[in-house]
């Protein structure tokens, strides 16, 4: 279980560590921009200390110029916001029309959301039309998003992964904040005949489907069912919409939990809560109230957060699946830090960065309505999760390496991830969305401190 430092680790405490990480993530975006061919796809993650690209599916174009954007926002530095804008303008339309995948929240809030926000919050000069463009493309893509719906048996749906209708996965609760943006804009969704759908009431469903069948409240749903477990992907049958069983892609299996796959849907339900505080009781009322919303995303983020808690090293950073076999090797993994040089199993560090804004973001939420012994918990665990993270051995300071935070694994079961020599696990390699996420931490941590407006996608730095 993480070790939490209630008395010295604080978001002050932590800027130290935060200014060296934002001097480090500079070089780390320029050697990617400098060497990074225009036709080589998009970086996914790196292999002996470089970018390289895996063809899945294009989820990580927009963590690249996302990147750059989260950079110019903590430093000022417009070289930054530069790459980003640039980038974007010239590389991210396509993603706004990409039918085949779940991932808009992904490429189109890290970049167009991103300038959107700072445009707002006054970081960027206001300029009328570039707002419009901006908020054309998260409309779009946030239809798009909406578009990829399964109906479920009895009412309800969700928006489908890329494997096809009957799946549904984790990851895609944090990507509902491309509806939130859309549906903040007043857009919809239209369909045959003019039928028009609710942006919001998309996000509201997927979250009810992602709460019901992707995370466990230890109330015997099967033998495996421990409270805040989660499982990666959730499988319908697509004729009658029922729920048929879990699954997983990237996970050990169907009944263990893929560490990733829990933080996304941290994180993501904490987000969602924080944006249902922008709207008004009368518009939720239609979807069944906001306590009734409210209460089901509460209990699927805490359930999901005190898992994560229970089954983390004291550090917070997780191995990459609670389940996976080599675990049983390292003994009482749970009672001491973690080890990216073992010999069984990796970690992912990637899931630590993710986590720990979920965490955060939980505890603010809770600070905020009152519940304060909890909320102090969750924010200062992951205020825990982040000072381990920024520092060694997950912090590179190899200036030769183009990631800014090791130990990050994509796909441990299809074996894509670099093994170096004289290893029997993956280890020392970055990813581009844990980069990307460690930036977003870094911020978030700042506002925490003071340091500019509280730091959320929908802007306005109310919560």
């Amino acid at each position: 279980m993480i070790h939490i430092n209630t008395e010295e680790v604080s978001a002050a405490s932590l800027a130290p560590a935060i200014e060296r990480l934002w001097s480090l993530s500079a070089e780390k975006i320029r050697a990617i921009e400098g060497s990074w061919p225009a036709d080589a796809g998009s970086p996914v993650f790196t292999s002996g200390g470089r970018y390289a690209t895996r063809g899945w599916t294009d989820w990580t174009r927009g963590f690249q110029y996302g990147s750059a954007l989260l950079h110019f926002d903590a430093t000022g530095d417009e070289e930054f916001l530069e790459i980003g804008r640039r980038g974007t303008l010239e590389a991210m339309a396509p993603h706004l029309t990409h039918f085949g995948v779940h991932d808009h929240g992904f490429n189109t809030v890290s970049t167009y959301g991103n300038l959107r926000r700072m445009m707002l919050e006054g970081k960027i000069p206001h300029d009328a039309r570039e707002l419009e463009l901006y908020e054309l493309a998260i409309t779009v893509s946030g239809a798009v998003q909406a578009k990829r719906w399964t109906r479920m048996h009895g009412g309800g749906g969700f928006i489908h992964s890329f494997n096809g209708p009957h799946s549904l996965f984790a990851d895609t609760l944090r990507t509902l904040r491309v509806l939130a943006l859309a549906h903040s804009l007043g857009h919809c969704l239209w369909g045959e005949n003019d039928e028009q759908f609710s942006l919001l009431e998309r996000l509201i469903e997927h979250a009810h489907a992602t709460a019901t069948w992707t995370v466990y409240y230890g109330e015997g749903r099967d033998a495996y069912d421990v409270r805040g477990r989660v499982a990666h992907e959730s499988c319908f049958d697509t004729i009658d919409g029922r729920y048929r069983n879990p699954a997983t892609q990237q996970g050990y299996s169907p009944f263990t939990t893929w560490t990733r796959g829990l933080a996304w849907v941290m994180l993501g339900f904490a987000e969602e809560l924080e944006f249902l505080v922008t709207r008004g009781d009368e518009e939720l009322e239609f979807y069944g109230g906001r306590a009734s919303i409210e209460e089901e995303m509460l209990r699927a983020a805490r359930a999901s957060a005190d898992f994560y808690l229970d089954n983390t090293p004291t550090d917070g950073i997780p191995y990459w699946d609670t389940g996976a076999p080599g675990l049983a090797r390292l003994g009482d993994w749970r009672e001491r830090a973690s080890d990216p040089f073992n010999d069984p199993e990796p970690v992912d560090s990637s899931a630590a960065a993710i986590a720990a804004q979920g965490l955060i973001r939980l505890g603010c939420y809770l600070e905020a309505k009152g519940v304060g012994d909890a909320g102090e918990r969750y924010r200062k665990a992951g205020l825990n999760v982040a000072a381990n993270l920024f520092a060694e051995p997950y912090l590179s300071l190899d200036r030769q390496h183009q990631g800014l935070i090791l130990h990050s694994i994509y796909h441990r079961p299809a074996g894509w991830d670099h093994v170096p020599a004289g290893s029997q696990i993956p280890r020392g390699e970055s990813s581009m969305w844990g980069d990307y996420h460690a930036r977003e931490l870094a911020l978030l941590i700042s506002s925490l401190a003071g340091d500019g407006p509280y730091y959320c996608f929908f802007s306005g730095g109310e919560r």
